[in-house]
């Protein structure tokens, strides 16, 4: 079966949507993991569904690239065949991302490469833009700067506010990183061909 590590640092909705979807026997991937940077409410996700967790906390330790490669190791153990980094709020170093890559993505509430990140919905309403979405890419040494496997468009409306256009495209992150998962799973998204773009 593909396994999957899923990363976070909140309240999980894009894990829980992954591990709805793989009670399914028609499913072709499962979480075998959950890993985030902090403690935090959508690790209960995980336990909820029996799938082990780790946490490792940045201040752990004495650099960015001492915690990059610690996670690596954390996740190492398991073998999956896809880390998913579904709301984890930290840019790994450059040998954390080499060492997953391409098998790593990410998912992005905007439609790339527009407004990159962490203010990604801010910036759009700040842009007066009427359309945004979420996108899907694979992980590089930049700041949302990977090539896009998949994007969703969603439209933005005049009265929204920053949190209410976040849950519309939330919605859509999750059908989206649902359908994105199983396709990579069946091969018909090739990430090696998608990361020499």
């Amino acid at each position: 079966m593909f396994s999957v590590v899923v990363l976070i640092s909140g309240s999980g909705s894009n894990l829980r949507a992954l591990l709805e979807a793989a009670t399914s026997a028609d499913y072709p991937a499962r979480v075998v993991a959950v890993g985030a940077d902090r403690e935090c409410e959508g690790l209960a996700h995980a336990e909820e569904f029996s799938i082990p967790t780790f946490v490792v906390e940045p201040s752990a330790y004495a650099s960015r690239e001492e915690w990059g490669t610690a996670l690596v190791a954390a996740i190492q153990p398991w073998q999956p065949d896809l880390v998913v980094s579904a709301g984890f709020m930290r840019i790994l170093p450059a040998p954390a991302v080499s060492a997953l890559h391409p098998r790593l993505i990410n998912m992005h509430p905007a439609l790339l490469p527009l407004y990159p990140g962490a203010h990604a919905v801010r910036d759009t309403l700040a842009d007066g833009a009427t359309i945004t979405g979420t996108s899907i890419h694979v992980v590089d040494e930049g700041v949302d700067t990977g090539p896009v496997i998949r994007a969703r468009e969603v439209p933005v409306r005049a009265d929204d506010s920053e949190a209410s256009l976040h849950e519309r495209i939330k919605i859509e992150e999750r059908q989206l990183i649902v359908e994105t998962v199983a396709d990579i799973a069946r091969d018909h998204i090739d990430l090696e061909e998608i990361s020499r773009r």
